[in-house]
């Protein structure tokens, strides 16, 4: 018997139960994961707040970093033999706020030694996000582009994947976050009104060719279309209504096309986290049975870093 964060209905993750389950013995390709950490993203909560054509109940959570505590039979995980007691962290899966879960064997990878569970059980989503944008503005090295959220856990792991092509980033945040911008290779500049003209006076005569925005808000879109003129080179991952309305990019992990390229880039992300190449700050950690507390700071904004539940 496992414990797991359920959503019976659409709501709040106040809502929400915190259930006993039975755990399914794994078969031919799948693994059960003993779970030491869940990473916590806001499409969490999001996803089950609304009516949006699921299936009741919804298990919560789509990553988590633990050990396998059972393997089916004649079963690899994604990347490659492993065995009962591997450290492993996976992706993608349904119900992950649980204390332990059975899951598809390719979507689970050995855990990057050099990251705790915690650090480890955020660095799938976030990061395939960030490459995934990356990708499609075709932002190469030497180039300059806008980031806007540089400091938050999308934004940090742009910048790490972006230094190490060589791409140099402009990143917008608070002033309270410059240094953890500069810690990962941008250069700060602070939003709010006049924007415009302070990423003009930091960039000077060097264009800015693509522009991600982690952020949605209105300001964001504007500065990003002003800087740019090339609309396909701008990329939101929150603000799918603008990107209809102004003719630009937005990526979703629900998106057939998105979905296949983070599948791709996962074993990349993890060689890098092996490498020590990239990192993935932990702000908080929360007892499992805390979700709704932890979520409540997620939803703020700026809780400074990832968030992860612990069993």
């Amino acid at each position: 018997m496992a414990r797991q964060w359920i959503a019976r209905r659409a709501g709040e993750p106040a809502t929400w139960e915190f259930a006993d389950v039975e755990v399914p013995a794994p078969g031919p390709g799948e693994v059960t994961i003993r779970v030491r950490a869940a990473g916590m993203n806001p499409a969490d909560a999001k996803h089950v707040a609304v009516e949006n054509g699921q299936s009741w109940p919804v298990a919560i959570g789509y990553e988590v970093s633990g050990e396998i505590s059972a393997i089916g039979p004649d079963t690899e995980i994604g990347s490659g033999p492993a065995a009962v007691g591997d450290e492993v962290i996976a992706f993608r899966v349904a119900g992950g706020y649980a204390t332990e879960l059975t899951v598809d064997a390719a979507k689970a990878f050995h855990k990057p030694s050099p990251l705790t569970h915690a650090e480890a059980a955020n660095l799938l989503l976030t990061g395939t996000t960030a490459a995934e944008m990356l990708h499609v503005v075709e932002a190469k090295p030497g180039e300059t582009i806008l980031l806007h959220g540089a400091s938050g856990a999308v934004g940090v792991a742009v910048l790490q994947l972006a230094a190490l092509r060589g791409i140099h980033v402009i990143g917008t945040a608070a002033e309270t976050s410059f240094d953890r911008v500069r810690r990962f290779g941008g250069e700060p500049v602070v939003y709010g009104p006049g924007l415009f003209e302070r990423v003009a006076v930091v960039t000077g005569d060097v264009p800015i060719v693509a522009a991600l925005d982690a952020v949605g808000t209105d300001e964001a879109i504007d500065v990003s279309l002003a800087v740019v003129s090339d609309r396909h080179r701008i990329v939101t991952i929150v603000n799918p209504a603008r990107a209809r309305q102004d003719g630009f990019r937005w990526i979703a992990g629900a998106l057939p096309d998105s979905a296949r390229f983070r599948d791709e880039a996962r074993a990349g992300l993890v060689a890098a986290a092996q490498a020590d190449t990239l990192v993935v700050p932990v702000a908080r950690t929360f007892p499992l049975s805390d979700a709704p507390a932890a979520l409540a700071l997620l939803a703020e904004g700026h809780p400074g870093g990832a968030l992860a539940l612990i069993p």
